[in-house]
């Protein structure tokens, strides 16, 4: 006989979730509680549900759960920074981050296990790709790190803002994330203002005109170069969707709605893209783009063949935008003595792929020669 298997109510944003209550003849607004208990109370057991008749609460024990991701380890960095290696049914595992400031309290998740993309600078990319994350994997993320961390002082949420720039291209998991960010955005869940959940993409177009059509959340681009041919070399998805292109459909995402802009990210590798004329190629490019931007000095891992540019070549590339009239923000690396760095997390993949294995090759072949 067949085990059935269990709707997992974790990743049940509210339509789905008020969908699936009419599916077994109850109220809609059962979804709202249910939401609420998971989401704003950190609940995993229907038994603490305490406004649902014990009937139900039976009923829903027979075909549903709430399970997220695994916790195997949780990191602390000097800094403040936090890292939780969580682990998946299919034995993977994913990094989630939190960033604390002093204005706001940041949770970097992930969207893939691995990243299908091969940026030739990211930590990432090197692992290779696995598969998409489920929606309840996505912000089984935020709810692991909710309760970890539990509220301040004032009894307020210590996670202000979620960013999705984690392992993977958001846009190429783009029904789980959208339902993910959903909830994160939802009143009865975590409540997070449009402008507080961020997307970041590496510039898949299609989808993110689609993303306009369904969502309005903040937009992050990871541009890391001022043209076409660097750029190839660097994120090699803009063969595909040219600067050009993605420039237009960021100029469509932001169209009709006022003090939107986009926020361009830039990693700092020394002498392949932070010269004077990249900074002027980059000024002349944004022109007309609502745009800020951030300037990521790079973090390194094992095997890459980058460094980071130094400081005064940074800070020279940032006042040249500024000065040219753009908001441009050198971003403080946060967590890299726990690899948590922007371009760090790594997590454990199992690689469908097989890019790690070409990358060794390549390497030894290159050792040979």
């Amino acid at each position: 006989m067949e085990t059935q298997l269990k709707t997992n109510l974790l990743g049940l944003d509210r339509q789905s979730m008020e969908a699936f209550f009419a599916g077994i003849g109850e109220k809609a607004f059962r979804a709202s509680q249910v939401l609420q208990w998971i989401h704003q109370n950190g609940v995993d057991n229907l038994d603490a549900m305490t406004n649902i008749s014990k009937d139900l609460r039976k009923r829903l024990q027979e075909v549903t759960e709430i399970r997220p991701p695994e916790l195997v380890l949780e990191q602390a960095s000097a800094d403040g920074t936090r890292k939780w290696l969580l682990r998946l049914d299919s034995g993977n595992c994913i990094e989630t981050v939190f960033i604390p400031e002093r204005d706001r309290g940041t949770l970097c998740v992930s969207s893939q296990v691995g990243c299908a993309l091969d940026c030739s600078f990211c930590s990432t990319a090197q692992q290779g790709f696995n598969r998409n994350l489920s929606a309840a994997e996505i912000i089984g993320q935020v709810w692991v790190a909710n309760r970890a961390l539990g509220k301040d002082p004032k009894g307020e949420r210590i996670i202000t803002n979620v960013v999705l720039m984690g392992m993977g291209e958001p846009l190429l998991n783009f029904d789980n994330v959208v339902k993910a960010m959903s909830l994160m955005m939802d009143d009865f869940c975590y409540g997070l203002s449009k402008r507080r959940v961020t997307l970041s993409t590496a510039g898949v177009v299609p989808a993110l005109d689609r993303l306009r059509e369904v969502s309005d959340v903040a937009l992050a681009v990871s541009l890391h170069a001022p043209n076409d041919a660097l750029r190839n070399e660097l994120v090699p998805l803009n063969k595909k969707y040219p600067i050009r292109e993605l420039l237009d459909a960021c100029k469509r995402y932001v169209a009709g709605k006022p003090h939107s802009r986009i926020t361009f990210e830039y990693v700092m590798l020394d002498g392949v893209n932070d010269s004077p004329q990249h900074a002027r190629e980059l000024i002349k490019l944004l022109q007309g783009v609502p745009s800020k931007i951030n300037l990521i000095p790079f973090n390194p891992f094992p095997g890459t063949r980058y460094t980071r540019s130094g400081d005064a070549a940074i800070m020279r590339f940032r006042d040249m935008l500024i000065n040219a009239g753009y908001t441009t923000i050198t971003r403080k690396t946060r967590g890299d003595d726990i690899d948590a760095a922007c371009g760090q997390l790594a997590g454990k993949v199992m690689d469908r792929s097989k890019r790690k294995i070409r990358l060794m090759a390549a390497e030894q072949a290159r050792a040979v020669g």
